[in-house]
């Protein structure tokens, strides 16, 4: 489990390769993520955008900036947990992402970003 505390906003996150497809005459590798944000701050934080870097190995990087997380843009209160589940698809058997996440204190109205740490991607077949 890879894990970092930003101001406060503890991300944990847990890895898992899914399988293989093919897709367009070549094969794509499938990775899930589960994500734990859990408010460790004194003040209330809710995630309201988020953006990630997508490395591959073999190939270029991959920005992706949306709103919320899967839909949701939760509201944590101090000592309170959000997890989700998410995934990507890679080209190569191996990578990595990492990013932050664009957060929002309602009681004062200040954004603050909280890094999520980098975590690698990798195909079990694949791993020395």
């Amino acid at each position: 489990m890879i894990e970092q505390i930003t101001k406060g906003i503890k991300i944990s996150i847990e890895t898992e390769f899914e399988g293989t497809f093919y897709k367009d005459n070549s094969i794509h590798y499938a990775f899930s993520y589960e994500i734990s944000i859990e408010n460790q701050s004194s003040e209330i934080a809710q995630l309201i955008a988020r953006k990630w870097n997508i490395m591959e190995a073999l190939n270029d990087n991959e920005i992706v900036i949306g709103e919320g997380v899967v839909g949701e843009q939760p509201i944590l209160i101090p000592g309170e947990r959000h997890t989700y589940k998410s995934g990507c698809v890679l080209k190569s058997p191996f990578g990595a992402m990492k990013g932050n996440y664009l957060m929002l204190n309602p009681s004062n109205s200040k954004q603050f970003k909280v890094t999520i740490p980098t975590f690698k991607l990798s195909a079990s077949f694949a791993q020395n």
